[in-house]
């Protein structure tokens, strides 16, 4: 450049406030969620995909919502067996009473301690429970109940709850998620035996409630994909959700799904599987299989 030629004027960007920052962080994420979003709109097909109605499923489904079967756990197991869904979110024990699936590994509806949502109300001291009244759509939960009385020496009879609007009414009654959480919020008389609670105070392990189960099928790697997916996008904007969501209040939902549950599927929520594992053959006579986890 020749000597006499005056140098370009140097042109700083303008300063960024902190608040110009923050919304042009905000726009770049909500434009990445929108990609994401899109991703997985219309990803399941040609499998057919179930999930449970409740408010702890909610972060796994993230951006399938259209694409999904909602019912309540027993119907959805049920539909599985029978080979009208693919993949569903069914209770644990679903395949440890069942052959033939896969649990899609990293992901699970799990609490470390108090879950709220699953609970024994009695009016009466355990020691003098004969009889509970059950919500049969878990059948998860029965089974943990049963495995945590029968720790404690007890085996009081177990009876199908014909509604929820009796559930007042009963001295000892299981009840679980949506429902339960309604029911707990409401003022009662019933003491609350929170089984999440009670299976960390007897293992020292989180509880596993419900995870992915896969028909054995060949070519549904895809499909195990779009569920990891749909779990990290619903992990990532989690915070979305919980302020979203009309369920209950903003207090409760940031409990809940911040603190009582949690979804990852790792080395101590596979060793309170073989602990439940091990304590279903204990008190129970059916055969209960391995689970086979697959990524």
């Amino acid at each position: 450049m020749d000597k006499s030629t005056p140098l370009p004027e140097l042109r700083l960007a303008p300063v960024e406030s902190a608040d110009d920052l923050a919304h042009r962080v905000e726009r770049e994420q909500r434009s990445a969620n929108v990609h994401r979003e899109s991703e997985l709109e219309n990803s399941l097909a040609p499998f057919r995909v179930g999930s449970v109605p409740y408010l702890n499923a909610v972060p796994l489904t993230r951006g399938l919502e259209t694409q999904i079967e909602f019912i309540p756990p027993s119907l959805l197991a049920e539909k599985l067996r029978r080979g009208d869904l693919d993949a569903a979110l069914v209770s644990i024990t679903e395949v440890l009473f069942h052959d033939g699936y896969d649990v899609l590994d990293g992901i699970a509806v799990a609490s470390l301690g108090e879950v709220f949502s699953v609970f024994l109300a009695h009016r009466i001291p355990l020691e003098q429970v004969t009889e509970v009244f059950c919500d049969t759509a878990s059948l998860t939960s029965v089974n943990l109940l049963r495995v945590l009385l029968a720790e404690r020496g007890l085996k009081p009879e177990f009876k199908p709850l014909p509604s929820y609007a009796e559930a007042g009414q009963h001295g000892a009654v299981l009840l679980i998620g949506n429902p339960a959480i309604e029911f707990r919020r409401l003022p009662q008389t019933h003491e609350i035996w929170d089984l999440g609670a009670a299976w960390f105070e007897l293992t020292k392990l989180p509880f596993v409630y419900a995870i992915w189960a896969l028909r054995r099928l060949p070519g549904n790697e895809r499909l195990r994909r779009q569920l990891r997916e749909a779990r990290d996008f619903g992990l990532d904007t989690l915070d979305y959700i919980i302020s979203s969501r009309s369920d209950y209040d903003l207090n409760f939902r940031r409990d809940y799904l911040g603190w009582h549950i949690h979804y990852h599927l790792g080395a101590d929520e596979k060793r309170a599987i073989a602990k439940f594992v091990e304590l279903l053959r204990r008190h129970q006579p059916q055969p209960v299989l391995e689970p086979r986890f697959v990524f």
